[in-house]
């Protein structure tokens, strides 16, 4: 099985209880489901991957002519022209 280690965890009482109760249906131990629930939790992580940002970028020339990059207020407002804001 190779090496174990002693851990403390604090849970919730109830989920304990639970814990308790299904161990003494299925004749397990509370340390195997908990092994059982950080395993599939663990693969879950796992199984997500990396996230990629997909290239989202379109052909153009930049900034307008009318448009500096300086000029935020000016870009602002002509992005939000007509639209309540």
């Amino acid at each position: 099985m190779g090496i174990c280690m002693k851990t403390t965890i604090d849970i919730a009482d109830s989920l304990l209880l639970e814990a308790k109760n299904i161990s003494s249906i299925e004749n397990t131990t509370v340390r195997a489901l908990v092994e059982e629930g950080l395993r599939e939790a663990i693969k879950k992580h796992k199984s997500c991957g990396t996230f990629k940002l997909r290239k989202a970028t379109f052909k153009g020339k930049g900034l307008q002519p009318d448009f500096s990059p300086e000029q935020w207020n000016k870009i602002r407002s002509a992005a939000y022209e007509g639209r309540g804001g």
